[in-house]
């Protein structure tokens, strides 16, 4: 079997949906050769089809291939939950489809006292990225956990790449929510247990020895490819940490997606 390649999105394949030189065609001749390639993603805040549609647009068919820290997030619930989102739709999307309940966002229209009647009881809050993050969300997140209920990230990325530079992710988000709240959260995303267990499900396979985990963040990255027991190909094209403040020694680096699939086509 050909290896399976785990690859990032955000900082490999593009930046803000604008592809990296060389990622598309890259994915391509590698599935060409026979190797499947997984879109592994700590962003949520999009659906699966938006995802999906928007890696189209560059040129890169992806449907059934998008793992999203979303979905990863999904698998810690039960059907029932209650859950209030401090994030985006792809959260929402998530939820959903294992039979949660989503009892509402924090960034919802209605005036707070209709929030509080439609909050009541909530099981879990649960946290992605979202720009319309404010003081109301952060408080309306914040009172369920004091109430007992429990808290999940779907990442702990603490910035997210552009083409202009770093902006604050996911990660930061959870900080405050997590701070204020006086809560440990759970975290989904890459390099934690739950997106494992959603690749080996989605590759249907639980051996990922021969796979590569390609990604910009030894943190993030690195850290899921030994968690999974993959090898880490480290890309420099986007977020990617200076060499002595790696936590996890990649197993090779490349400028971007192409060199690694022109070491895995050599062999």
């Amino acid at each position: 079997m050909k290896a399976p390649v785990l690859c990032d999105l955000d900082g490999v394949v593009w930046l803000m949906h604008q592809p990296i030189a060389g990622s598309v065609d890259a994915i391509a001749r590698l599935r060409a050769a026979g190797h499947r390639v997984l879109f592994v993603t700590n962003n949520s805040s999009a659906t699966l089809a938006t995802q999906e549609g928007a890696l189209a647009k560059i040129g890169i068919p992806a449907t059934g291939d998008v793992c999203t820290s979303a979905q990863a997030a999904a698998l810690l619930l039960k059907p029932g939950e209650r859950v209030l989102v401090a994030g985006g739709p792809g959260i929402v999307e998530a939820i959903t489809e294992v039979g949660g309940v989503v009892v509402g966002r924090t960034d919802d229209k209605a005036d707070d006292a209709d929030f509080a009647r439609r909050a009541v009881d909530i099981d879990t809050v649960m946290v992605g990225y979202h720009a319309s993050f404010d003081y109301r969300g952060l408080t309306r997140a914040v009172t369920p956990l004091l109430g007992g209920a429990r808290l999940i990230g779907t990442n702990d990325d603490p910035t997210y790449p552009t083409p202009a530079g770093l902006i604050p992710g996911g990660g930061s988000i959870l900080a405050a929510i997590a701070k204020a709240g006086g809560v440990r959260p759970i975290i989904a995303g890459k390099p934690f247990a739950p997106m494992g267990q959603l690749v080996r499900k989605r590759l249907q396979r639980d051996d990922l020895s021969i796979a590569w985990m390609a990604g910009d963040r030894d943190s993030t990255d690195g850290a899921f490819a030994r968690l999974v027991s993959a090898r880490f190909a480290l890309m420099l094209s986007g977020v990617s940490e200076s060499p002595d403040e790696r936590t996890v020694a990649p197993d090779a680096v490349f400028d971007n997606l192409a060199g690694l699939a022109d070491q895995l086509l050599r062999a």
